[in-house]
């Protein structure tokens, strides 16, 4: 394998393994936040507002991902 076929692998692996632990955390903590809605409708807002918090976080791990694997396509 050519050094070009493995910066492409290892930038596909780092984006693929970057991005499915945020896409879990997104959906427990999207899963998290219907169920607490549902069992108390007043607290709507501040729920929300903590979610989308958290879910910022999580991004940016992946955002952090698709940025080395940037840096493994064009620089290195």
């Amino acid at each position: 394998m050519d050094a070009e076929a493995m910066k492409m692998l290892a930038a596909g692996i780092s984006m693929g393994f970057g991005a499915f632990g945020p896409g879990i955390g997104i959906g427990i903590l999207g899963y998290g936040a219907v169920q607490a809605v549902a069992r108390n409708p007043e607290a709507r807002g501040q729920i929300f507002t903590n979610m989308i918090f958290a879910i910022a976080l999580a991004e940016a791990v992946a955002i952090y991902a698709l940025v080395v694997s940037i840096i493994l396509l064009f620089v290195v």
